[in-house]
């Protein structure tokens, strides 16, 4: 759980160790350091400072979560695993500034990738049905409804779900 800064740090001391390692011939810890050097390299890309970020998530600590998924450049290279997080961070910052066009694009991506299982999801998709009647666009608030009660398994988003159900009937 590293952010970007000391991932940086990790591979040039493994760069260096390799490069020491070579110039006193020791081929065994250069290939070690080159390892470690890539696998670095490979987690940076892949899974990058999301973990970290949802450490302060978790904390409700909205400042920290976004300096800290600010520092991935591009989160397409993100692993599916990871973006789905991302998106569903950076939605959720978005619902906190009332920032909610942003929020509903995020929210969308989120529910293209994997959570962390049915009842996240449907969380995903309660948020975004949520989203949907405040833009008096019942239709697809409807629809959002109909698939996140299907995912949901837990008693707290099946009553989440039932409210808001209600509230798309009245407006309807």
């Amino acid at each position: 759980m590293y952010n970007a800064k000391g991932r940086y740090a990790l591979m040039a001391v493994f760069a260096i160790s390799a490069l020491v390692s070579l110039y006193f011939l020791q081929y065994q810890l250069a290939a070690i350091a080159g390892f470690l050097f890539a696998f670095v390299l490979y987690t940076h890309y892949k899974h990058s400072s999301v973990l970290l970020a949802s450490k302060y998530f978790k904390d409700a600590d909205y400042e920290k979560t976004e300096k800290i998924l600010e520092e991935i450049g591009n989160p397409d290279r993100l692993a599916k695993n990871r973006r789905g997080y991302y998106e569903f961070m950076r939605a959720n910052i978005a619902l906190q500034r009332e920032d909610f066009e942003a929020a509903e694009f995020h929210f969308q991506i989120a529910s293209r990738f994997p959570l962390g299982g049915k009842n996240d999801k449907a969380f995903v998709l309660i948020h975004l049905a949520n989203l949907a009647l405040r833009k008096k666009d019942i239709e697809r608030a409807k629809t959002y409804i109909e698939k996140a009660r299907e995912l949901a398994t837990s008693s707290r988003a099946q009553e989440i779900i039932k409210i808001i159900e209600k509230e798309a009937n009245s407006l309807a």
